[in-house]
């Protein structure tokens, strides 16, 4: 459980950094914040992977680059659940998605694989 919630708070902190960054994402309070970042995980977890299923022709002919269209519609489709969560057009929505997904990267590096946080102590 404390996993999920460190993930959760991480991908609300991600959302954040991206509506303070782009111009067209428009996130207000606190509970859109969580329950935006609650969702996107839903989202990516189910809707995500048979997204990716169905488009795997076309993200083959482009080598993957339709994957970030994929990102940010999933995005989207977040944002158009919440009144308090706004995204004006794809371009927003992708580099969102990719803002979102450099913060949960950079994060994870001090997070393990059960969402606690790795401590390395080297003894000489």
């Amino acid at each position: 459980m404390a996993g999920f919630l460190v993930r959760m708070l991480i991908t609300a902190l991600g959302l954040w950094v991206a509506s303070r960054l782009v111009q067209g994402i428009e996130i207000s309070g606190l509970g859109t914040l969580l329950g935006s970042a609650v969702l996107l995980g839903f989202v990516n977890a189910v809707v995500r992977p048979l997204l990716v299923l169905l488009t795997l022709p076309i993200t083959i002919f482009t080598l993957g680059i339709f994957l970030l269209v994929i990102n940010g519609a999933m995005l989207g489709l977040v944002a158009s659940l919440f009144d308090n969560f706004a995204i004006h057009g794809l371009f927003s929505a992708i580099v969102g998605s990719i803002i979102v997904s450099l913060v949960s990267w950079f994060a994870s590096w001090f997070i393990g694989p059960k969402g606690k946080f790795d401590i390395m102590i080297v003894r000489r």
